[in-house]
């Protein structure tokens, strides 16, 4: 791994140039529709400062060690692409891990957790016309609705404009909708019942001046034929941070899956840092849902 560290480092000091060459070169990836069922690998928890996996805090700190993750869970059958930042992509295009992959860029991860604007999810990271010079296939944006907090305002018209941007170059956005309230210390935590999911779809799927090329990213929740109800748009499930036995979220998963407008999993942490730290065999058990 420090030598993977070395090698990359050295790479982006003298020849810069060579992460665009590397995302010319691999080509046109397949589009996620070309993809029909399929698993990403979710790697822009970093970009926010999310470093936990469990109860390991920093399980996701040492950059050597989460591209070692990523490439082999990329390298398992089943796995269509990775979902992440320019930073992770870029390490990812330069040891030629993408090949043949679904890329789908990371776009606005502003609100740091545990800040004062931890709600404010401004966009600080891919932009539309960046993706489509990448060659990548779409991108994915957080949008959080906090009612007491006016900052979601912003994120509101941030990703309408991300969605028209998206559309008008013909690429996936992909949104990740969230209903937030505050818990006794003030703490902003994502409103997992099905009535706030349903609600945060309702607002999600309406952004921007075209709904063409929008997709749902949406957590897995209790109800979910109610919450794929409230939508046409194609879906897609977030795995989130492990909680529980990973039979029980494997179980959740599965039928979901099976669920009329779902198209695939886009997982990170659960399937990067499992219990047992077997990557592989988690990702094998999350792509033979599929």
């Amino acid at each position: 791994m420090t030598e993977l560290r070395a090698r990359l480092a050295e790479l982006r000091a003298t020849r810069p140039d060579a992460v665009r060459r590397a995302a010319v070169d691999r080509g046109p990836g397949p589009s996620l529709a070309e993809a029909g069922r399929f698993l990403l690998i979710a790697a822009d928890h970093p970009a926010r400062g999310s470093l936990a996996v469990g109860d390991r805090a920093d399980a996701m700190a040492d950059r050597g060690e989460l591209l070692s993750r990523l490439l082999v869970a990329l390298s398992r059958p089943g796995v269509a692409g990775v979902l992440g930042t320019p930073d992770v992509v870029e390490d990812l295009l330069l040891l030629g891990a993408l090949d043949g992959k679904v890329v789908v860029g990371s776009m606005n991860r502003g609100g740091v957790p545990g800040t004062v604007f931890e709600i404010d999810d401004r966009f600080t990271a891919y932009d539309a016309a960046t993706l489509a010079d990448m060659r990548l296939q779409g991108g994915k944006m957080l949008l959080r609705i906090d009612p007491d907090d006016r900052s979601s305002a912003d994120t509101l018209e941030g990703c309408a404009r991300a969605v028209s941007a998206l559309a008008d170059r013909t690429l996936v956005a992909m949104v990740e909708p969230f209903w937030v309230r505050r818990d006794r210390g003030g703490r902003a935590v994502n409103d997992l019942s099905t009535d706030a999911v349903v609600r945060s779809v309702a607002i999600a799927q309406a952004l921007g001046s075209r709904s063409a090329y929008t997709w749902l990213k949406l957590p897995v929740v209790p109800d979910m034929p109610r919450v794929l109800a409230a939508t046409t748009l194609p879906t897609v499930l977030l795995g989130g941070d492990p909680h529980g036995a990973p039979d029980e979220t494997y179980a959740a998963w599965r039928d979901a899956l099976g669920l009329p407008g779902v198209r695939g999993l886009v997982v990170g942490r659960s399937l990067l840092y499992p219990p047992d730290d077997d990557v592989a065999a988690a990702v094998d058990t999350a792509a033979e849902m599929l």
